[in-house]
């Protein structure tokens, strides 16, 4: 059931698909909300490695799902899982950022670090080899405008100190703020032909129809608010596994989480953590402007009336209490 029809949830997945690859693991999975209502886009970053079951293939890491059965499946599985009501999706291939990001003239992003640096000319060094090129080194740390491998590899960081998968999720939001803010100033017509331009490169069930509407809707109140969160939060989740390789968390807190951020604009808290037991705590590696409202918390819904589910079904439809 979708309990607002002013909000709009896509599937966003990152592909890291190397030459000779007929299959990839979503190594980046966002859930990314349109909230006509308060103005908003919210990014919803699913972590990688959570254990979820799968529909025909049992219990695995959550990024299996699009290896395994691509787009469809990996959407039933974020669905299922979370209780989500996702119909569309976004593919960028990690190559395609690259074209994105260079079509837009660079994106300003904020190496905060001399470990993010020396990771992130490592990244870029290792992808040149890759590539069979050499690419541009970032020769400073602080705010500056990155050109597609940069950013790209900017995203991809986590080793050397810098806050392994925790600290790239967060580094993968702020990309995608740093392209939304070079989009911020634009009308509704000068986004759809920017969307005219990026659309080549991405992969995507939405019609050039549907995303117009989409971002006429986004727009029509003033220039919307970019916020993002991750789940599982703080203090929720623990490693499982004959290595540690499995992130385990209670799915149905999970949701419970996801529903009051998309739907009551709660609060639900996140960060990167910079342990391996899942408490809470700041890593000093989130590098992006934090878009969160710290004013807001999930006390502000409390007095809210409560909608009862049934009266949300559509003619048609049925309710499970």
């Amino acid at each position: 059931v979708t309990a607002d029809e002013n909000i709009t949830n896509i599937a966003l997945f990152g592909l890291d698909t190397r030459e000779g690859d007929k299959q990839s693991h979503s190594d980046c999975m966002m859930i990314v909300t349109i909230d006509n209502t308060r103005g908003k886009i919210k990014l919803s970053s699913l972590m990688r490695d959570s254990l979820v079951e799968i529909d025909g293939v049992g219990e695995d890491k959550l990024n299996a799902a699009y290896f395994r059965g691509g787009p469809s499946l990996a959407i039933r599985t974020i669905n299922e899982n979370f209780g989500t009501d996702i119909k569309d999706y976004i593919a960028v291939n990690f190559e395609q950022v690259v074209e994105i990001v260079d079509a837009l003239d660079g994106i300003e992003i904020n190496v905060a670090s001399e470990d993010e640096l020396t990771e992130l000319n490592r990244v870029i060094r290792d992808y040149g080899l890759e590539q069979g090129k050499e690419f541009s080194p970032v020769e400073k740390t602080g705010l500056q405008t990155l050109d597609g491998v940069q950013a790209l590899c900017y995203g991809r960081i986590r080793k050397g100190d810098t806050g392994d998968d925790w600290a790239r999720v967060e580094r993968q939001s702020v990309v995608l703020n740093a392209i939304f803010t070079k989009l911020q100033s634009a009308s509704a017509t000068e986004l759809i032909g920017s969307m005219r331009k990026l659309v080549p490169y991405v992969t995507t069930s939405l019609s050039p129809t549907d995303m117009a509407s989409l971002i006429v809707g986004a727009v029509k109140n003033g220039i919307p608010t970019l916020e993002h969160t991750r789940v599982p939060v703080d203090g929720e989740w623990s490693y499982s596994g004959n290595s540690s390789e499995f992130i385990t968390y209670d799915l149905d807190v999970a949701a419970d989480h996801i529903h009051a951020y998309i739907y009551d604009d709660a609060d639900i808290g996140s960060g990167t953590t910079d342990d391996d037991t899942g408490t809470d705590s700041k890593s000093d590696t989130d590098t992006g402007t934090d878009t969160t409202d710290s004013s807001k918390s999930t006390d502000t819904k409390s007095n809210t009336t409560a909608v009862d589910p049934e009266s949300l079904v559509e003619e048609g439809g049925w309710y499970d209490s």
